[in-house]
């Protein structure tokens, strides 16, 4: 029998879940629920103003501000190395996912992926395992499990400054045995709730649509709707991520305008975000130009404008995209002048099918139901990945950013710069990539059609 995993990797807005019925077969089991981890708040500066004579306490304030600090610190304080593996993972699904997108966007959250994987990992084994953890960069199931704890633990906050919140679900068939150590893991590494109830119940799969909903905020509901569990699937997984945050100098509406994208499919009037004499840091090379925006609270985004007449792939296979995006990276060819940033407004999506990217990068053994190896879930034979589905929503106005994700899995440009001050201007496609308080890319993609 042919196994249907979902896996979903969505960007999530962390809350409860409501659980309802599933038919005739019986009421819907949660069996576990993850503890998250207690935040600091950010301090409300409001609070600390005295109604009666307006004085503000800034010794309270700064003891609350501190104490918040320490702990968001204390999170970001992670083992060296753990973030390794996470840059050619990124290289190769960038070249996978997002070329050849013709005159459609195309985006890609990395981190999820890389995740999502992950605890594809735990159910399964052999040739099947190590293809996934060669892909990963992983050299054994150890050194995944620590960076995807790291991973997790580091991306993590809901401190109200900032959403950047990560979740995972197992689905579970009522009708089947399962090896209880492979979701011990997923429950522990993954910090993943389970549910079980009766596949195929349209209750059922009300409730994952529901989950997947609540943990994006709505964002993606046209895509989750279409997400079912058939009766032939004996395991859901869903890894979600969401992010929200603010830009670190917020853009003014009333200095917004009304400009010309020019669109493959045709031109198009945008509206764009400008801000002028701005002192910052360009980035170029011999195909493109960057600049990048800091975000509030840690991270940034990266605007990446090919130069004219270069095409977008081109930029995608060649190497100094992402050493331009790695971190560790001495990237030379930057000056830092006043540069006149104009930049549409989007609300950008995609919906594809990774099954062929991922066979491309060298996970092929989960597909195939004779060599697919699922036996730390489950003794069953003949099971295999049958779909794996990756949506993706980002959205940037005046005040900062709004990502979210899902993947699904079923078993069943310019030269260099003048001297003192240049435009740059969005309005022919470009790549952006967002990425999180430990500079790990969240979201990238192409924006063919602002």
């Amino acid at each position: 029998m042919q196994k249907n995993w979902l896996k979903t990797m969505t960007l999530l807005l962390a809350g409860l879940l409501t659980l309802g019925g599933c038919g005739d077969g019986g009421t819907a089991a949660v069996l576990m629920t993850p503890v998250y981890p207690e935040m600091a708040p950010y301090p409300n500066e409001q609070a600390y103003v005295n109604a009666s004579d307006g004085m503000f306490d800034s010794e309270g304030f700064s003891d609350v501000y501190d104490a918040w600090r320490k702990a968001r610190a204390e999170r970001r304080n992670q083992p060296e190395g753990y973030t390794d593996g996470t840059v050619d993972f990124t290289r190769q699904a960038a070249r996978a996912f997002l070329t050849g997108t013709e005159d459609n966007n195309a985006l890609l959250s990395p981190l999820n992926v890389y995740l999502a994987l992950g605890m594809l990992t735990e159910v399964t084994d052999g040739q099947s395992r190590e293809q996934i953890l060669q892909v990963l960069g992983a050299d054994s199931m150890e050194t995944l499990r620590s960076r995807a704890d790291s991973l997790w633990n580091a991306n993590y906050c809901d401190d109200g400054a900032l959403t950047s919140v990560l979740a995972s679900s197992m689905w579970l068939d009522r009708h089947m045995q399962y090896h209880t150590e492979s979701l011990e893991k997923l429950a522990s590494v993954y910090r993943a709730s389970a549910y079980q109830g009766d596949m195929g119940d349209p209750a059922y799969d009300s409730m994952l649509q529901d989950w997947l909903n609540e943990q994006t905020g709505g964002l993606l509901e046209e895509s989750v709707k279409n997400l079912h569990m058939d009766p032939e699937t004996i395991l859901a997984l869903a890894s979600t991520v969401y992010y929200r945050g603010k830009w670190g100098s917020e853009f003014q509406a009333e200095n917004n305008e009304e400009r010309i994208f020019h669109s493959p499919a045709g031109d198009m009037e945008c509206t764009f975000m400008r801000q002028t004499d701005m002192h910052g840091v360009y980035y170029w090379s011999e195909q493109f130009g960057a600049i990048s925006r800091r975000m509030e609270e840690g991270g940034r985004m990266w605007f990446i404008l090919p130069d004219e007449g270069v095409e977008m792939d081109a930029i995608l296979q060649s190497d100094a995209l992402y050493d331009l995006l790695d971190p560790s990276c001495d990237w030379t060819d930057q000056k830092t002048l006043k540069i006149h940033q104009y930049i549409p407004q989007f609300d950008v999506s995609s919906d594809q099918d990774l099954r062929k990217g991922l066979a491309a990068m060298g996970i092929t053994d989960v597909f195939d139901a004779a060599e697919a190896d699922f036996s730390p879930l489950t003794d069953r034979k003949g099971v295999s990945l049958s779909q794996v589905k990756h949506a993706v929503r980002v959205a940037i106005d005046e005040e900062g950013v709004t990502a979210a994700s899902y993947v699904a899995m079923m078993m069943a440009g310019a030269s260099r710069p003048p001297a003192e001050e240049m435009d740059f201007i969005l309005d022919r496609p470009f790549l952006f990539a967002l990425t999180g308080t430990d500079d790990v890319i969240l979201f990238m993609g192409v924006v063919n059609r602002p």
